[in-house]
């Protein structure tokens, strides 16, 4: 048995590092540039090694956008932690999160939300990453939402953050005005 161990470890450990090599390609040059034969060379594995744990690219994607999730949530978990005793500072510090995952880590944030996948939210099948990431979101909510679908008013709030990250993402909006966008976003749910 504990050579099938070994195997097991060493499978998870090239799995992890695919995913980990393709994120940091992604970060560094854009998803574009993330190839099977580039993230081969790259960990010094054959192609068949990759379709061994991935169909292909899109699957290894939508790893990175689970590994994502988990971290948003983390992120989002520590902010409200934080947060202190008022509703509209703890709503802000978690907004702030959002805001400042999405901008450093730009390559998970598009596979996360841009890239085309097979990722579902409100399934049965739903990764527990994403199910981790909306539930974040909704306990700081939930603090400020008194008895309102708090569910629905997570989903706007999450919709308002991400066309904030899309939006300035793309400078569609004043830079200058990023401190007053957020103020009023806050405002509107606190």
């Amino acid at each position: 048995m504990a050579i099938e161990d070994r195997r097991q470890r060493e499978r998870a450990d090239r799995r992890r590092l695919i995913i980990t090599t393709a994120r940091k390609m992604a970060e560094a040059e854009g998803w574009d540039a993330v190839t099977t034969r580039r993230l081969s060379t790259e960990i010094e594995y054959s192609q068949p090694v990759l379709y061994k744990h991935f169909t292909g690219m899109e699957q290894i994607a939508e790893a990175v956008a689970i590994d994502g999730f988990g971290e948003l949530a983390d992120v989002i978990r520590a902010a409200r932690s934080h947060g202190g005793a008022g509703n509209g500072t703890t709503l802000t510090l978690v907004a702030r999160a959002y805001l400042d995952f999405a901008r450093d880590n730009p390559a998970v944030y598009a596979a996360m939300f841009t890239r085309a996948t097979t990722l579902r939210f409100a399934a049965e099948d739903t990764p527990p990453e994403l199910t981790a990431a909306f539930a974040e979101l909704r306990q700081a909510i939930g603090v400020v939402g008194d008895q309102q679908d708090a569910d629905t008013l997570t989903e706007v709030f999450w919709a308002a953050l991400h066309g904030l990250v899309t939006l300035g993402g793309t400078g569609r909006l004043r830079p200058d005005y990023d401190p007053d966008r957020l103020r009023l976003l806050v405002n509107q749910f606190s």
